[in-house]
């Protein structure tokens, strides 16, 4: 049964498990202090075009959202987020186990807007009650968003703008970030990003590792700590080699951003095939594909193929979710296009 479940069913990309076996033999330091994590930085750094940035690489993107989201707030503070965000929907309440409030704005296509945050760090100053309230103190955004989507320049810019002028921080959760930066019509790039937030990170999970966050503090900076608040979060990987190979492997060459457009070519490919069986499909540039299908076509399609399915749209019809990768062939897109065929 061919699987499009996510973008992390697979194992590592070759590269970088051909780079993990050619150094297995070799005794390293721990703990980030190894020599293919201090190349892994720096190689970070010069594609960020930030050479002062702080980085540390963190196992997986629930710890890392939960880690820096509690270490850049006071006790006080909450984080504010789009309905759909993942840190509101699907991380079985990690930030607020951390005693941080996920404060919700309405979600625009998996977006969220500037003038919706404007309006809400407005009302709140205004409140002559404000101190009974949980502070507003940083900006959560994800790139791409929960439903495949992604941000202008100018609607990042526009919600960057919001933040600087309430001194708050803005974060932006990059798990799926090369798959943003290669979808067609994509108007930034990583320097642009990194120049426009205070800290994101690179997911290696669902690009290509085997694990491995990659957590950027573009200018420096990183909260009072870091280090020991990731430990705290149970977050640090001691053997920090194996997450220094990986991402000095995927930074080289361009790597990352190669197989994440192999990603978005597979995912361009597939909406055809659903667009082409008459089938509805979700604006999506990228590689989270949203189809709508009757409650008995999704059922017969479950014989052949492994997907997601995401909400329910009536009582006869769900939007199901379709996920290529770095790994997706062509082979998988022609077996899937044969299932879709019958349905």
């Amino acid at each position: 049964m061919i699987s499009f479940e996510s973008d992390y069913n697979n194992g590592a990309h070759i590269a970088v498990l051909q780079h993990l076996t050619e150094t297995n033999g070799l005794q390293s330091a721990s703990y980030g202090d190894d020599k293919w994590s201090r190349e892994a930085r720096e190689k970070i750094r010069r594609a960020c075009e930030c050479p002062e940035a702080d980085i540390f690489v963190l196992v997986g993107g629930t710890q890392t959202n939960a880690t820096v989201i509690d270490a850049m707030l006071r006790s006080y503070e909450g984080v504010v987020a789009v309905q759909t965000a993942h840190i509101n929907v699907h991380e079985s309440g990690a930030v607020e186990a951390s005693g941080h409030k996920v404060i919700t704005l309405p979600s625009h296509e998996g977006k969220m807007t500037a003038a919706d945050l404007q309006n809400h760090l407005e009302r709140f100053h205004a409140d002559p009650t404000w101190e009974h309230m949980v502070f507003p103190g940083m900006v959560y955004i994800t790139f791409p968003t929960e439903l495949g989507t992604i941000y202008t320049a100018r609607e990042i810019e526009a919600i960057s703008e919001v933040c600087q002028r309430f001194q708050i921080p803005l974060f932006i959760d990059g798990a799926r970030l090369g798959y943003g930066l290669a979808a067609e019509n994509c108007d930034i790039d990583l320097p642009w990003l990194a120049h426009h937030c205070d800290a994101f990170y690179i997911g290696g999970t669902k690009v290509g590792a085997l694990c491995g966050e990659a957590v950027v503090f573009p200018k420096g900076g990183a909260p009072k700590g870091f280090f020991t608040i990731v430990k705290r979060h149970g977050a640090l990987l001691a053997k920090s080699r194996l997450a220094g190979v990986q991402f000095d492997a995927l930074f080289t060459d361009g790597l990352y951003l190669k197989i994440a457009r192999h990603a978005i070519d597979m995912a361009m490919q597939m909406r055809q095939m659903f667009v082409q069986a008459d089938l509805e499909v979700k604006n999506s540039p990228t590689n989270q594909q949203f189809v709508v299908l009757s409650n008995a076509q999704m059922r017969q399609l479950m014989e052949k193929v492994l997907f997601e399915t995401w909400e329910p749209i009536d009582r006869d019809h769900t939007l199901c979710r379709f996920v290529t990768s770095w790994a997706t062939t062509e082979e998988d897109l022609r077996q899937l296009a044969e299932a879709v065929r019958v349905i």
